[in-house]
């Protein structure tokens, strides 16, 4: 399993951070490509996939989903083989039978989809074995790390 730690100083660092791996990224042709995200309140995440989002092209603001769970975004841009970015928040969800009404399984089985998930480690057991895990740990007043596993 690999393992790669990365520390940011500020916000704005996380969020370069993950636009630059936004453009590293590469789609699965066969089913979505999953981020999972996981740390206490403030660590960094929802910068991390505003980041993430700015990488793939997209211009519109982006907040966590917390009430609707599950945003869709089209990708028309070249900047990226994407077609379909998934920002989901499983912050009020407590177990599986959560996701019924957001068509979780139809979404991970889309080809060419990056699905970035917030609060992963609440339902666990849903994400797939082959998400890419990463961890964002407060260090500091501005200073993050982030683990990512895969």
């Amino acid at each position: 399993m690999a393992r790669l730690t990365i520390t940011t100083e500020s916000e704005r660092e996380t969020k370069k951070i993950a636009e630059e791996l936004a453009r590293l990224l590469k789609p699965k042709k066969d089913k979505a490509l999953v981020l999972a995200l996981s740390g206490e309140l403030g660590a960094g995440k929802t910068r991390f996939v505003q980041g993430l989002a700015r990488g793939l092209g997209i211009s519109k603001r982006i907040t966590s989903p917390t009430f609707v769970i599950s945003k869709e975004y089209r990708l028309r841009s070249k900047k990226t083989p994407f077609h379909f970015f998934y920002h989901l928040d499983f912050y009020r969800l407590s177990n599986k039978e959560d996701l019924v009404g957001v068509d979780f399984a139809g979404t991970l089985a889309k080809p060419r989809t990056l699905v970035v998930i917030e609060w992963a480690e609440r339902i666990k057991s849903a994400i797939p074995k082959d998400a890419v895990w990463i961890r964002f740990k407060r260090v500091g007043e501005e200073e993050r790390k982030l683990v990512m596993n895969k």
